[in-house]
């Protein structure tokens, strides 16, 4: 049984469903960046793996947290503070490799401009 102590802190179920609709808005950008990417005609290289990684370490962060916080347990304060730990931790990592992936395209971009005949 999933007992708990009743003098325990709950969390309001509409501020919970608030973080849920934000957590599923931001993965869904988050996975709508990779398919877009994943589509750039662009060849992928070796070294965009640095920004491929954070990105999907970061979605399964998102992921994880969304999961949690579907869990009625969520409404118990210290899961729901876990669970906005671990996206904010996907959310931040995930960033990081979308203005990764950018650096690296504009890098990739400017180099091509510089070679004679291109």
């Amino acid at each position: 049984m999933d007992e708990h102590d009743p003098k325990e802190e709950l969390i309001e179920t509409i501020f919970r469903n608030g973080t849920i609709t934000v957590v599923g808005i931001l993965l869904a950008f988050s996975l709508g960046f990779v398919t877009h990417w994943a589509a750039n005609p662009m060849p992928w290289r070796l070294y965009d793996l640095f920004a491929v990684v954070p990105i999907l370490v970061g979605i399964t962060l998102q992921l994880r947290a969304l999961s949690l916080l579907l869990d009625m347990s969520s409404l118990r304060r210290p899961i729901y503070e876990r669970a906005n730990r671990i996206f904010m931790a996907g959310l931040i990592l995930t960033a990081c490799g979308v203005g990764l992936a950018i650096l690296l395209d504009v890098f990739a971009m400017s180099m091509k401009g510089t070679l004679p005949g291109a």
